[in-house]
């Protein structure tokens, strides 16, 4: 049986010359660039770079300079390269912070939030959404690069190549679903439904630093040292979790893009070439505080309600780290961020716990507090993961 690839590449840190070479050899692994995209192809690179902006350092965004690379790669093959993704700023240039500005001037490649050029309405065959607003970039591309940064989630759990997709479509939609499906397993299915629209055609992923804990911006940085390549994103995503201590199958978005056929989450399915897995597993990398995994799937249905209840994350202000930055309240998709003086609060009442406040707070004022049996069955079902990965 044909096995679906996945290349492993060690690389320490992002000085230019160690980053082109391993960026190389992982699409080398896999049969070369020009076995991949065809000369003067249209192509459109998608990266990962949240609002509001942040310094590379955070490890909120892809690496610039690991995306530097990719692009000095892909300029070999006389390629026609746009970069973009859909960002909210106040600033007017969103793009100068992270250092995108910067590299895509000097390499001469277009960089382009995407609201600036508007959506176009496709039909979209998925189990939650049936007509979708892509941007006419990604669809009149000939070939989609996918570089997502590999970061915890404190909704979805894990954040890599699947979700990286979800950038593709109006920021004022993303908050739409992010009230709409406040369920995460829901809201998984409608993030693979925009994936399968616009399924990219290589994935290369900056595990570099990644980010551990409560991702994707409020984590913390975590070395890792490697990075992902693959044809298949479904796959790509399997192995990183793997890296990171999960269960493949407990990611929603893996497990349900697996189920849908677009791609394999079983790690025996997969031929990873390059390094070997347990060569480059990240030891005790910190998840986000939401218990997952096979314990909480196992618990009775009469007590699920109960667990769920107490799982769920509440956002708190740090009142002494709040900035007033007011961009919680901008991205609160019922208005539960408000502002009272000097500080910004969470209404309890309107709030669906959707993460938005926390996943676009760059100073780490937002605080995720969990009940207490919650506590309890997180420290349980984290220690039930553990054990039961080294059998997985």
């Amino acid at each position: 049986m044909h096995k679906t690839k996945v290349s492993l590449v060690k690389l320490r840190d992002y000085e230019s010359k160690n980053v082109y070479q391993a960026v190389k050899k992982s699409v080398d692994l896999l049969g070369g660039l020009e076995k991949i995209v065809k000369p003067h192809a249209k192509v459109f690179v998608k990266i990962n770079h949240l609002s509001p902006p942040s310094s590379p350092e955070s490890a909120i965004v892809t690496h610039p300079a690991f995306t530097k690379e990719v692009l000095r790669l892909l300029k070999e093959f006389n390629l026609k390269i746009t970069v973009g993704d859909d960002i909210q700023s106040k600033q007017k240039d969103g793009f100068i912070l992270s250092g995108y500005r910067q590299v895509c001037k000097e390499l001469e490649v277009p960089l382009v939030n995407l609201k600036e050029i508007g959506f176009k309405e496709v039909i979209c065959h998925g189990q939650i959404l049936k007509k979708i607003y892509i941007s006419p970039l990604v669809l009149e591309s000939d070939f989609i690069l996918n570089l997502p940064k590999l970061k915890t989630h404190s909704f979805t759990i894990f954040t890599g190549a699947i979700k990286n997709m979800f950038g593709i479509i109006p920021s004022g939609l993303r908050l739409k679903y992010h009230r709409q499906y406040s369920k995460t397993e829901i809201f998984s299915q409608m993030l693979v439904d925009i994936f399968s629209c616009a399924p990219p055609h290589l994935t290369i992923m900056d595990a570099v630093v990644a980010m551990e804990g409560e991702g994707p911006s409020a984590g913390n940085p975590r070395t890792v040292g490697v990075i992902l390549a693959s044809k298949n994103a479904v796959a790509l995503d399997a192995v990183a979790t793997k890296i990171t201590g999960f269960n493949p199958m407990d990611i929603y978005t893996t497990q349900n893009a697996h189920k849908r056929g677009l791609g394999t989450a079983k790690i025996e399915e997969i031929e990873v070439v390059g390094e070997k897995i347990h060569e480059v597993e990240a030891k005790n990398f910190k998840h986000s505080a939401i218990a997952i995994g096979l314990l909480q799937r196992k618990i009775p249905s009469f007590l699920h309600a109960y667990f769920q209840d107490q799982l769920i994350l509440i956002p708190k202000v740090k009142i002494d780290k709040c900035t007033v930055c007011m961009e919680c309240i901008s991205i609160c998709p019922l208005g539960a961020a408000k502002l009272d003086r000097n500080t910004a609060w969470i209404d309890k009442s309107l709030c669906i716990h959707c993460m938005c406040c926390h996943e676009v707070c760059r100073f780490q004022a937002i605080k995720l507090k969990q009940r207490p049996a919650g506590r309890i069955f997180r420290m349980v079902s984290s220690l039930y993961n553990r054990v039961g990965s080294k059998f997985s």
